[in-house]
């Protein structure tokens, strides 16, 4: 079993920054893939960025250049700085863990950037 527990979203202008972080707890597996998902509303839950345990990275089209992925291993935390956030990068924010045939979604964290 692994927890995971976001902070760090919040309400911001655009343009603006936010730095999100998520906590891991529990059975982590040496090998493992982390990132964040988010989910705005009336629409499908999409990847934003992703950070292997060997610090291979991934990150969605719309966020390249003003998003960045960073994990620290010893700790078990993966954080997400974002930067230039445009309204359109409102949702809801989700850790997300995968190890082996495991997977685990934290509880979500509430971006909102205005116009």
């Amino acid at each position: 079993q692994v927890q995971l527990v976001e902070s760090g979203g919040g309400l911001v202008q655009a343009g603006g920054s936010l730095r999100l972080s998520c906590a891991a707890s529990g059975g982590i597996a040496r090998v493992n893939l982390m990132g964040w998902y988010r989910q705005a509303p009336e629409k499908e839950r999409e990847l934003v960025a992703r950070i292997s345990s060997s610090g291979n990275i991934e990150y969605a089209d719309s966020v390249k250049g003003r998003f960045t992925i960073s994990r620290d291993n010893a700790k078990n935390m993966v954080y997400l700085q974002m930067n230039s956030l445009k309204p359109e990068d409102t949702a809801v924010y989700y850790c997300h863990y995968r190890g082996g045939w495991s997977v685990y979604w934290g509880q979500g964290t509430q971006v909102t950037v205005s116009s």
